[in-house]
């Protein structure tokens, strides 16, 4: 049997943290290890108990998330930094993405996402809140410049689309009709051609270079 994913909660309410851990009480693969309230408390727990995952908020006393991020990426941990946040206006996003984050999930969609969310990036994966991928995608691509080059071919674009849409490997295999190993090999791809390391960082580098249009709400 594999071992369950470890996580650490890091949110300043109480009864936050309370519905973050009822919403996972439920997935048999994931084990909540900690909590803490605090920006020091997410450091101290992930140096002390090496979580595969830390869920975090961005509104922390003492150290914000960003920071928190940004520090955690400095020490090359191991463990994945979901961020679970109120805000989805791009300066923090974009700002997240930059400090590391490896995933969002916006706390108005509610938590039923979080244990795929969690899934996903204990596995290496990134996952992006549809309300980011989409309506904060949608508003910044229209402020980027045209004209960047574009080195991928018309499947990669369009794997690096739906990536920038929230979907994972499986969902962007069944809905290009492709098996999943030819979307890992066209992520990877992606990857090389655009010199980044994960799916938030593709998604970031194509909305600075617009390289991808992401359609309307509603239309993929």
């Amino acid at each position: 049997m594999n071992k369950p994913i470890r996580v650490v909660i890091v949110d300043d309410h109480p009864l936050i943290r309370a519905g973050i851990h009822g919403a996972l009480q439920n997935a048999a693969d994931i084990d909540v290890v900690a909590e803490g309230e605090n920006g020091e408390d997410a450091l101290r727990l992930v140096g002390e108990l090496q979580p595969d995952v830390l869920v975090l908020d961005v509104n922390l006393p003492l150290l914000n998330g960003a920071e928190v991020t940004r520090r955690l990426k400095k020490q090359n941990v191991a463990t994945a930094i979901l961020i679970l946040t109120f805000h989805d206006d791009r300066e923090t996003i974009f700002g997240l993405l930059e400090s590391g984050a490896d995933g969002f999930v916006i706390k108005v969609d509610g938590l039923e996402t979080l244990a795929s969310a969690i899934r996903a990036v204990a596995q290496g994966e990134n996952w992006l809140s549809p309300r980011v991928a989409g309506q904060v995608v949608r508003r910044a691509i229209g402020e980027v410049p045209v004209g960047a080059p574009f080195p991928l071919t018309t499947r990669e674009t369009d794997v690096l689309r739906l990536i920038a849409h929230g979907l994972d490997n499986d969902a962007i295999a069944e809905q290009l009709a492709l098996t999943k190993r030819t979307v890992q090999n066209h992520v990877s791809a992606i990857y090389g051609k655009l010199g980044v390391a994960s799916r938030a960082e593709a998604v970031l580098y194509a909305i600075q270079n617009n390289l991808v249009q992401v359609p309307s709400k509603g239309n993929l």
